[in-house]
């Protein structure tokens, strides 16, 4: 009789969900969710899920006028708050890419979703395998954050059709929404909004799945994330600051 892999018989195998099933219990039942995901490593139909929605709603929102001048003052103020101003030409060759934008905004994101799960589960593996001596598979792992990125895509969900009401894609998630008294140029408000509430759901989410995974405690898990997003937060935020100064 074939004994199973060690990776396999960590983590005790519940009964089999649906995908729409999987979906909607990283959202409201995590831990057991993830405890059958880890069971059963299954990442394509979750990753196709978020990449079409995400695709579908970047499509979408970028086909309107309000979407696209949106999105033109977001990359304006993203390369402004570096202190680089811009030029009327490249202003103009900014503008003269609108047009395009919902093709290559939905292509993006159908490239970028994939590989930097794929990135993320690379340096996951050597943090729990290398590092902390677990014995997680990269199907196990990739299969968690494919699932944990319904998160992402929840955010995205909210977060665009907001963004078209407001007619700006400036965060409203962010905790620089909790300090409207704060100068925007300041270091202050760019620390905070540098930190997405929504970024802090998906990593407390994955958090809990590489625990199941790893048998480890989610809150060490999470803190160490939490740390490191935002201290990548703060290092932006100085930078900005120093330039934009």
């Amino acid at each position: 009789m074939t004994e199973p892999s060690p990776s396999e018989s960590t983590v005790a195998a519940p009964a089999s969900k649906s995908l729409p099933a999987r979906l909607l219990g990283v959202l409201f039942a995590p831990r057991a969710t993830y405890a059958e995901i880890a069971a059963r490593p299954r990442w394509l139909g979750a990753l196709a899920f978020v990449v079409i929605v995400g695709a579908a709603g970047t499509f979408t929102f970028l086909s309107t006028e309000i979407g696209k001048q949106a999105m033109m003052d977001q990359q304006v103020r993203m390369v402004e708050s570096f202190g680089v101003k811009l030029s009327d030409a490249a202003y103009d060759q900014m503008e003269s890419r609108l047009n395009t934008a919902r093709y290559t905004g939905a292509l993006g994101q159908a490239v970028t979703v994939p590989v930097m799960g794929l990135i993320i589960a690379g340096l996951m593996l050597g943090v729990f395998n290398a590092a902390l001596g677990g014995d997680g598979t990269f199907k196990q792992v990739y299969s968690i954050i494919a699932h944990s990125a319904v998160v992402l895509t929840v955010s995205q969900l909210f977060g665009l059709p907001l963004a078209y009401a407001r007619e700006t894609m400036s965060g409203a998630t962010n905790l620089a929404v909790f300090a409207p008294f704060l100068d925007e140029n300041s270091f202050a408000a760019r620390a905070l909004g540098s930190v997405d509430l929504f970024m802090l759901w998906w990593i407390i989410s994955l958090s809990i799945g590489l625990g199941v995974l790893y048998k480890k405690r989610t809150g060490p898990i999470a803190t160490s994330l939490i740390v490191v997003y935002m201290a990548i937060g703060l290092i932006i935020a100085a930078i900005k600051s120093a330039l934009g100064a």
